[in-house]
């Protein structure tokens, strides 16, 4: 594989060869608000992300609670209720890419992040990452709602990449899309003076009748709009489901709201270049309120 030094990469890193989406693939997403992605990094790349994994799951198993800290002074690793060294239920890793070099390079230098780069770039910044995962019997869902309200800039030019640490199956929890959505209404995840971080009962219905399951083999990547209204159910399988999410946003999409899930290196020049301007475009949401805790999981349970 060719490597491009320099332009792109991050310290002096080489940068891979863009993979490049095709026309049709650009289209889709474009339609559809969502793309998925089979083989969007090597398979080195993917090892190296489930080890440390794997390091970590093993690390849970000496803690009762969440631990760690990420620069707010928040929790880093956050487990599930029952958690415990017998059936160890980490959920959820905020900004891995800071204490792991193997996530650092994925996020940045990978062919997800060019795939990032044909759909909103091709100036391309890093929002924050983190990893969402439901080990087997998990009771963890993921209500239905929107990432923008939860992260509003001053364009909607930001995509959400799941990439799938292990194989995504029907059974383990996949992600469920509602296609087209990304065009439509921005839904409030506010309710009775509450945030709940998820959209209404009316909103979710239809979303379960209208959803799109997005299932795929380990190294595979969902790219998805910012907008989109999406979910997740349990998992109901013997089998991992872990994802590695990135939020990339176009260089010139500002945040107006604090991070839920803050990173030293948000801001970051992904792609191609800063150049020093704002774009907005005009649209109406209530603003979000921050997670008290490690995650936004806490919100949704609380609803």
């Amino acid at each position: 594989e060719m490597i491009l030094i320099g332009q792109g990469g991050q310290n002096g890193r080489p940068k891979q060869e863009p993979e490049m989406l095709t026309q049709d693939q650009i289209d889709f997403f474009n339609d559809n608000g969502y793309l998925v992605v089979e083989d969007a990094i090597t398979p080195e790349q993917l090892q190296a992300l489930r080890a440390d994994f794997a390091a970590w799951v093993e690390e849970s198993k000496s803690h009762e609670d969440a631990w760690g800290e990420m620069v707010n002074g928040k929790p880093r690793f956050d487990v599930e209720k029952g958690h415990s060294s017998d059936n160890p239920a980490l959920r959820r890793i905020n900004a891995p890419h800071e204490v792991s070099e193997a996530y650092f390079n994925v996020m940045a230098d990978s062919g997800m992040a060019d795939m990032v780069a044909d759909l909103i770039g091709p100036d391309i910044k890093l929002h924050h990452t983190k990893i969402n995962s439901k080990l087997p019997g998990s009771a963890t869902a993921v209500k239905w709602h929107q990432d923008f309200p939860f992260t509003p800039h001053t364009n909607d030019d930001l995509i959400t990449a799941l990439l799938m640490v292990d194989e995504v199956t029907e059974e383990n929890g996949p992600l469920e899309v509602w296609a087209d959505t990304h065009k439509g209404e921005i839904h409030t995840l506010w309710h009775d003076g509450q945030f709940t971080g998820a959209v209404s009962e009316d909103v979710t219905k239809e979303a379960l009748e209208k959803r799109t399951i997005c299932t795929g083999k380990a190294g595979s990547v969902c790219l998805m709009h910012t907008r989109l209204l999406h979910g997740s159910a349990p998992n109901n399988s013997d089998a991992p489901r872990t994802l590695y999410i990135c939020v990339y946003s176009a260089a010139d999409a500002m945040p107006i709201s604090p991070s839920p899930v803050p990173t030293k290196d948000q801001g970051m020049i992904v792609r191609g270049e800063d150049k020093g301007q704002v774009r907005a475009v005009p649209y109406d949401m209530p603003m979000p309120q921050l997670p008290k805790g490690a995650s936004f999981f806490d919100q949704q349970q609380k609803s």
